[in-house]
């Protein structure tokens, strides 16, 4: 494992300095302004492409995801050079925060498609799935069924909810999808991991709960392959904060733009030029 590189140590400190800040200033605080939301929540800000991916959700998600940071943009930053790693690094980041919202609002979409029959506004369905439905750090149903009568009544379409019965339920669970953040560099982790494996094929790599050495280019398979299984059921090998079985597309997403960058600059012959 290689002496890590100037870029890469001031990203984990970047990383860092965020994880600590967070619990200064508060969990919600940080989350509402920092991660990255939906484009449909009130808390969305185009900033959040970026911030999110200095947000963690607990020490072993930040653990992870910067000891990856360190073990495989060490030698990718040795051999392209500041410019251009950081390029990579947030192109797959960006990359996999676009990937995440579009999966995102394709089963949002769904949701709302079994409550159609409400014949809701534009405005109205807004309004629902903003509902602040917390009490503490609990979500508290009562609360959003009760918000959420309010506003159907409001908009005059209360009596459609005895035709539609589970309508309440999907616009909950769309509530719940829309105000559930993103957060962590996974999604440019993933990249790092895909652009190691092209860059140095034959090195060989241990899992932590497989000692055995295997080579990048069967250990990146492998490893994608056990996050996107595990990502199923709302897990993430490198420390996923979803439980929803989404967010695991998202790190998904950011190996898909690593690869892809990696094969074009191959073809293109970008890979054997630093840019600074």
């Amino acid at each position: 494992m290689m002496q890590i590189t100037n870029t890469v140590k001031q990203l984990i400190i970047i990383n860092v300095l965020f994880f600590i800040g967070t619990y200064v200033v508060g969990t919600h605080v940080a989350y509402d302004i920092l991660a990255l939301h939906t484009p449909t929540s009130t808390d969305f800000q185009p900033w959040q492409f970026v911030t999110y991916m200095f947000m963690h959700g607990g020490i072993q998600h930040i653990l992870f995801n910067m000891l990856g940071l360190w073990m495989f943009g060490s030698p990718l930053e040795h051999f392209w050079g500041t410019k251009k790693f950081l390029f990579f690094y947030f192109s797959c980041g960006i990359g996999a925060a676009l990937l995440h919202l579009g999966i995102n609002h394709f089963e949002m979409q769904s949701l709302l498609d079994s409550a159609q029959g409400l014949n809701l506004s534009e405005t109205a369905i807004r309004k629902i799935i903003n509902i602040d439905s917390t009490n503490g750090d609990v979500i508290d149903t009562e609360k959003f069924k009760q918000a959420a009568l309010a506003i159907l009544q409001e908009s005059g379409k209360l009596q459609y909810l005895q035709q539609n019965p589970g309508a309440l339920q999907s616009l909950f669970d769309a509530s719940m999808l829309n105000q559930s953040p993103m957060l962590g560099a996974s999604g440019a982790l993933y990249g790092l991991i895909v652009a190691f494996a092209f860059m140095f094929p034959n090195a060989e790599l241990m899992m932590i709960f497989l000692p055995i050495p295997i080579k990048a280019k069967y250990f990146v398979p492998l490893l994608l392959l056990g996050d996107l299984l595990l990502g199923l059921k709302g897990q993430s090998i490198f420390g996923s904060q979803g439980d929803d079985g989404v967010a695991h597309f998202a790190h998904l997403g950011g190996a898909l733009i690593g690869f892809i960058m990696m094969w074009y600059w191959k073809k293109n012959q970008f890979n054997h030029n630093r840019w600074n």
